[in-house]
């Protein structure tokens, strides 16, 4: 399956993406979240672009997408930057993969513009207090205290070691773990500058806590299909995230792996399996 890697320019943003599949089918849009890009989603694209046209942008900040000088990074910001992203590529109608970061971004497009939404997939992609691990206390300390001490505290999170980890925690075999995926991550990370963005928007997710209860009303309004595909040993966000949904909306699916954060590394056959029957009998009408 050929996938395409091209960018998509607009306010000073030069947004990098790939896309496979054909364009007149549903289209599914990946979401990805910190420390990754794109990238996280190479295996993936092949298992969905038979059946759909599969566009998968790294977030400003992220990857090889290039923002103007004094763009402000802030999940609001992004999600604006995104949702513009949709309409210069004219999709009026899309599924949404969102990971980690790519929750708050997503869902903010989901209540800005509900008509658009036909189906989301969470992969470890929170919505919900309970979903918040004791992982997060260094960054709660610095959104309750935003003091340069604490937000120095946090540069632990963004060594090469650090996003390592992140790949291999929870993982019965980490010798399934591409490590050319946190090698890129860090790579990329490490370039001038990025790490102020990675610190400005680890204070900034207090607002994405904030939104929960907005996200939660707009699926209890809207009820649209949703899957939770989670890896049940995510140090970040815990299994309790992904039963929440169902909480909202009774007829999610909620499916649990013997993995970490980033269960496409491991589990991506069981996974896309899943996805596909999922949008598939979700999107017939689409």
């Amino acid at each position: 399956m050929k996938i395409d890697m091209r960018t998509a320019s607009f306010d000073g943003h030069d947004i990098f993406y790939r896309q496979a599949g054909d364009v007149k089918a549903p289209t599914v849009l990946l979401l990805h979240g910190f420390p990754t890009s794109s990238h996280m989603f190479r295996n993936l694209i092949p298992e969905l672009a038979g059946r759909f046209n599969v566009i998968a942008p790294d977030l400003p900040g992220f990857g090889f997408t290039k923002s103007p000088a004094g763009f402000v990074h802030t999940f609001d910001n992004l999600a604006t930057v995104i949702g513009k992203f949709t309409e210069v590529l004219g999709l009026d109608a899309y599924a949404v993969y969102f990971f980690d970061y790519g929750a708050p971004v997503g869902l903010r497009l989901a209540v800005n513009h509900p008509e658009r939404i036909t189906a989301l997939i969470s992969q470890n992609g929170n919505a919900y207090v309970a979903g918040l691990s004791e992982g997060w206390n260094p960054i709660q300390k610095y959104w309750e205290e935003p003091s340069a001490a604490n937000r120095e505290a946090l540069r632990g999170f963004l060594t090469p070691e650090t996003t390592q980890w992140q790949y291999t925690h929870g993982v019965t075999d980490p010798s399934m773990v591409a490590p050319e995926s946190y090698t890129l991550d860090s790579a990329l990370m490490a370039r001038p500058g990025n790490d102020e963005i990675q610190l400005d928007l680890f204070g900034d997710y207090k607002s994405n806590v904030a939104l929960y209860p907005t996200f939660q009303k707009y699926f209890r309004d809207h009820q649209p299909p949703l899957l939770a595909v989670w890896g049940k040993n995510d140090p970040f966000f815990l299994p309790a995230g992904a039963e929440a949904f169902q909480r909202d909306l009774p007829k999610a699916k909620v499916r649990f792996y013997e993995t970490g954060h980033f269960a496409l590394e491991t589990h991506l056959a069981e996974i896309g399996k899943e996805i596909n029957e999922f949008l598939v009998a979700n999107l017939a009408e689409s």
